[in-house]
């Protein structure tokens, strides 16, 4: 963190100062999760945003997120370094590396598992990225689930005075991801050079960005790994690295309405929840072939409304 806290720091522009808090999940794999918060529950339509690692794994160990299921939603994981295999109950298998945009909708509901695969367990590795929900609009929260992979080099790239931007979805600076969104939203890893500048365009009513590595400032005020500005609509800002960084940019137009979240379920209704429990309670979400094993549904703690 910087010297001083989100609360004492202020900008005109900036509506809220989210710091990620840590978790330690064993063997020394770490999370940070921006989204959600106190602060602030969403920004568009992310309303989960976690940082992954970085962290290595010993030789023999590795990743290991058993099957679980999501409804409302869909996911981004987007990787810095490493690997991950996602199997979900649809039949997909699919190897998740570095600058390849994986999205996964749940719509009425899906299951998948998380794993570092047979084959580079042995050597152990390291293992660093983001993991967003991206919460699907009223209309398609029932869509029939989908998981769609885009290589790296299919995405745009936007380059140029020590910035390079690879867009993962929505649109930006005037290029379109090829990954079909729900509603209208841009998302994008920014890599900057230390000295260049980055504008934030103000098209969209919702903005913020995530910084993974390095340090930046807007007008003056400094921000450290681990921070989630979110910005007010209205205004071009204007982002300088004062080192070498890595970012990642977010929002979108406001959600049509609250969410609630409950585990790994997002909706507007309660009563969905509710449903979603108890379909995984009963092992009614269909099977994950190759997998054997489960999450199981956690106690119940009252679901979360999300505005």
């Amino acid at each position: 963190m910087t010297g001083d806290s989100e609360e004492t720091r202020s900008h005109p522009e900036v509506e809220t100062f989210i710091v990620a808090p840590t978790r330690d999940l064993g063997d020394g794999f770490q999370v940070r999760r921006a989204l959600p918060s106190a602060r602030r529950r969403m920004v568009g339509p992310f309303i989960f945003l976690d940082q992954m690692g970085p962290a290595g794994f010993q030789p023999g160990h590795g990743l290991d997120v058993r099957p679980h299921p999501h409804i409302g939603l869909a996911t981004v994981t987007y990787l810095f370094e490493g690997e991950v295999l996602h199997r979900d109950s649809l039949g997909m298998v699919q190897p998740i590396r570095p600058g390849e945009v994986n999205w996964m909708t749940a719509g009425r509901g899906i299951a998948h598992s998380e794993r570092t695969a047979p084959e580079l367990r042995p050597a152990g590795g390291k293992l660093f990225g983001i993991q967003a929900w991206v919460a699907l609009p009223k209309q398609y929260e029932e869509t029939e689930p989908a998981f769609v992979h885009h290589a790296s080099d299919t995405m745009p790239f936007i380059e140029g005075e020590g910035v390079r931007m690879h867009l993962i979805a929505g649109a930006l600076h005037g290029k379109r991801s090829p990954v079909r969104t729900f509603s209208d939203m841009f998302y994008a890893d920014v890599v900057l050079e230390a000295g260049a500048r980055l504008k934030l365009p103000a098209e969209y009513e919702e903005r913020a960005f995530y910084l993974a590595e390095g340090t930046v400032e807007l007008d003056g005020i400094a921000f450290s790994p681990g921070e989630l500005p979110v910005f007010r609509a209205g205004k071009e800002l204007v982002i300088q690295a004062t080192s070498p960084a890595r970012l990642m940019l977010l929002g979108g137009e406001p959600m049509d309405g609250p969410r609630y979240i409950f585990w790994n379920f997002v909706s507007s209704s309660r009563d969905r929840l509710e449903a979603a429990k108890a379909d995984w309670k009963g092992g009614r979400f269909a099977p994950v072939p190759q997998e054997t094993e489960f999450i199981p549904l956690p106690e119940d703690p009252p679901p979360v409304r999300y505005p």
